[in-house]
């Protein structure tokens, strides 16, 4: 038993199991609460030693799927609004299925045309439905994260090559620190890419004009006036706290004057641009160098999937290719374009939800989505022990509780973080705290293709409640 060799029959089995455990769970995600704490003490037979001689593939599903489906967190269901967190749409969910069958190492056309092909299809695809030009370059990664990643380490090589340098090659020694702008809204994703790549991750000048973060123009431009060299600016395409934007267009015609790199960091925000009723949110974005977004928020695909753009395909060559390696193709691959070198499949549920959908589901399913928060901001503001805090450009609705007679601040703040801890301990929806403007608020992000008008009316009850027991 100790060899998967010997248990190569179980194969099919195994699979069969979890198919047969899919209907009642998917099923069910509706109506279970997002989280059962009663449940928790299932993750107790996660724990052990490990075995000498196993228990056989089927011993180990079957236990795997007897904790999974009654001890995770439903964040593919349409009541998790914490974070910002999709779904997996049906077309989605079972091309991730076949991706785990067909098990293709993707990074190289050598090893899966196949995985290779459906990457260039879906890269196109979604340039298309971003209103993006076709020339740009493109690479699918894990994350928003890595595609900042990807976007801002070309960048660097364009900020290194201005100064004479390779710095892919080389490294930074002897350069000077390479100037980031932002606006208040930069999210710590692009923060951490720049730790990642030695500019370092608090090396970025902030422009913001008041407490909620909003870029300051005139500000920014002082700064790229005072300078002697080349710039980056990294813009917001969706801030997490209200879903607000920078001016994207504004921060181009910035860019342009000064010769400075723009990368947007479109995490759910771009998805906007999927929409004729709200593409106004990032007019400009196609005049940017690079941008990211995520596949697993607002395309509703599995983790992991992201996605970055540059409009230099030859920079990102420059910046991850010539690796130097005899045994691996020069040409262009997308291992050469990215951070990754084994890569999973991940263009195939991208390819199975845009080619199931198109372009007008997801039109229909971001402005669904905004109109539910739309819904959503209307109850608070219908509610006098409630308070909306901004705008609701988007998906995201951030409000706080304010019953009368509490006037304080930090009462008011107490208040509504034990408000969001009961939310979370109460497990039937999800949705935490932030600090906006320097006061603690709820902020529940809706992306998941499930989330009908019933799961935010069932939300907004769950929240009365809790706020009438506090």
């Amino acid at each position: 038993m100790s060899d998967p060799l010997s248990e190569r029959e179980q194969a099919t089995a195994a699979l069969n199991l979890v198919a047969a455990a899919a209907e009642p769970y998917l099923g069910s995600l509706g109506e279970r609460p997002v989280h059962d704490h009663s449940a928790d003490h299932l993750l107790d037979l996660l724990e052990g030693p490990l075995s000498e001689e196993g228990e056989g593939t089927m011993a180990a599903v079957e236990q795997l799927l007897a904790v999974g489906t009654e001890a995770s967190t439903q964040t593919s269901g349409p009541r998790f609004f914490h974070f910002v967190v999709g779904g997996a749409t049906p077309a989605a969910q079972a091309a991730d299925w076949v991706t785990s069958l067909l098990d293709q190492s993707s990074g190289l056309h050598l090893t899966s045309p196949l995985a290779a092909r459906a990457e260039r299809v879906a890269l196109d695809w979604l340039k298309d439905l971003f209103g993006l030009p076709p020339a740009y370059g493109g690479v699918l990664t894990p994350s928003a994260t890595f595609a900042n990643l990807t976007g801002l380490a070309c960048a660097r090589q364009w900020w290194g090559e201005r100064h004479g340098a390779d710095v892919t090659s080389q490294g930074l020694a002897g350069l000077p620190r390479m100037p980031v702008l932002a606006g208040g809204y930069i999210h710590p994703s692009s923060r951490k890419a720049l730790q990642m790549l030695g500019v370092g991750r608090d090396g970025v000048t902030v422009c913001a004009r008041d407490e909620a973060g909003r870029v300051d123009l005139e500000a920014m431009e002082r700064e790229l006036a005072a300078l002697e060299g080349p710039a980056v600016i990294v813009g917001n395409a969706g801030e997490v706290n209200t879903g607000d934007f920078d001016p994207i267009a504004d921060l181009a015609d910035l860019a342009g004057r000064y010769g400075a790199w723009l990368h947007v960091d479109g995490a759910f925000g771009l998805f906007a641009a999927a929409s004729p009723r709200l593409r106004h949110l990032v007019e400009g974005v196609e005049r940017a160098d690079s941008i990211t977004a995520d596949g697993h928020k607002w395309l509703n695909v599995p983790y992991e999937s992201g996605f970055a753009f540059v409009r230099d395909q030859d920079l990102m060559f420059r910046s991850f290719g010539a690796w130097g390696a005899h045994y691996l193709p020069s040409d262009v691959n997308y291992n050469n374009l990215g951070p990754e070198s084994s890569r999973r499949a991940r263009a195939l549920p991208i390819w199975a939800t845009l080619r199931a959908y198109g372009r007008q589901g997801y039109a229909r399913l971001v402005e669904r989505h905004h109109d539910l928060a739309l819904h959503l901001a209307e109850a608070v503001d219908k509610a006098p022990d409630m308070e909306l805090l901004a705008p609701v450009p988007l998906c995201v609705v951030c409000f706080r509780y304010r019953p009368e007679g509490t006037k304080e601040k930090e009462e008011l703040d107490d208040l509504n973080r034990r408000l969001g801890a009961a939310l979370l301990a109460d497990g039937r929806v999800y949705a935490g705290t932030t600090t906006y403007r320097g006061v603690t608020a709820l902020r529940p992000a809706i992306v998941n293709w499930r989330t009908t008008e019933a799961d935010i009316d069932y939300f907004w009850q769950v929240l009365r409640e809790l706020a009438d027991r506090l």
